[in-house]
């Protein structure tokens, strides 16, 4: 008796990464600063993709704006073979992922689309783990549309403690406003092929895979900015934007463990007003998911006492009420005491 390997083999997962996914790598140089180890990390980024496909050519370097490393990435771009688009001007990483998705669903034979960062810590030969639980998702579980999120084990170690405890923040909120949109819209929010050990994926993480009709809704159609303006839309929100628009697009969300560097080499975090990015990552999907603000004001009271940064006091209870201060203000949430959103149970 004849047996064939399933659909979702290994085999048939590195045929579909290697022969029909498109890669966009979103570039950003800051001007007027030393990029020389930006530069390195994105050209050996850049060689770990061209050796992760056959053709280079499917490969996007998107710059984000002609004064943030289109030369550099011209030049890696000729050398390695890849394709190239430069946005006018710096409006965010997710303009430019839109570019490069412009510039790849040109190409017909690719089904599958996938975001790696610049920044060397999405490791491209992950890649297929990726493809294969996209191919399962459609192949063998009926899925029409797909977005897989490559989850880090851990946020706290490769993004430092704060930024993976304001990270946490952001996706707690982002699971509820998922689930109140699912229950208002008599549509189960899908989670099968999303559980894991923990309690809510790892929305903000920037190694995704779409499929082709997924990312055709979330990059090529008119962007909807819900009033929170390019900067809270392009760069501060692009993760949560990206997750949104696959859902209400229709996909189903799959998880794969991806390896992270134990620190990230760089990163443009610091250079970011951190109150002002993570307010941002809240509003837009809950606005574009229509949540009240009464339900955004109790998220916020459910959230903020669990995670550890108020034990950094008090710091840690000053970052985190500035963050409610700048949602409250942009959302229209009632003034509240510190001793109402940071006070938890009794015991522990």
């Amino acid at each position: 008796m004849s047996q064939s390997l399933p659909a979702a083999s290994a085999t048939a997962a590195r045929q579909a990464s290697r022969r029909s996914t498109g890669i966009v790598i979103p570039v950003y140089l800051p001007p007027g600063i030393d990029n020389s180890m930006g530069v390195l990390l994105l050209d050996d980024n850049v060689a770990a993709c061209v050796a992760a496909v056959d053709d280079p050519k499917s490969i996007c370097l998107a710059v984000d704006g002609e004064n943030s490393g289109a030369p550099e990435a011209d030049e890696l771009a000729r050398r390695h073979g890849v394709d190239l688009v430069v946005g006018p001007t710096n409006r965010g990483k997710l303009h430019a992922l839109r570019l490069g998705m412009e510039r790849l669903t040109q190409r017909q034979e690719l089904d599958w689309f996938a975001t790696i960062d610049a920044d060397g810590d999405h490791f491209a030969n992950e890649l297929v783990n990726l493809v294969r639980a996209g191919v399962y998702a459609r192949t063998e579980r009926g899925v029409a549309g797909v977005h897989v999120l490559g989850r880090r084990i851990s946020r706290h170690r490769p993004m430092g403690w704060l930024r993976g405890e304001l990270e946490e923040l952001a996706d707690r909120v982002l699971l509820d406003a998922l689930a109140y949109a699912a229950a208002t819209s008599d549509r189960p929010l899908r989670l099968a092929l999303a559980t894991t050990m923990e309690e809510y994926p790892d929305f903000h993480s920037g190694f995704k895979l779409f499929s082709r009709n997924i990312m055709e809704s979330v990059f090529l159609l008119e962007p909807d900015l819900c009033d929170v303006g390019d900067t809270a839309y392009y760069r501060h929100g692009c993760e949560a934007v990206m997750t949104v628009e696959a859902h209400l697009a229709g996909a189903e969300l799959a998880l794969v463990n991806r390896t992270t560097l134990n620190e990230q080499p760089v990163s443009t975090f610091g250079r970011l007003d951190r109150g002002r990015l993570v307010a941002d990552k809240i509003i837009w999907p809950c606005r574009r998911l229509g949540v009240p603000a009464h339900f955004l004001d109790q998220w916020l009271r459910n959230h903020m006492p669990r995670l550890l940064l108020p034990t950094l006091a008090p710091e840690g209870k000053r970052e985190l009420l500035a963050i409610r201060e700048l949602i409250a203000a942009d959302y229209g949430l009632p003034p509240a005491a510190e001793t109402e959103l940071l006070v938890g149970p009794l015991f522990i």
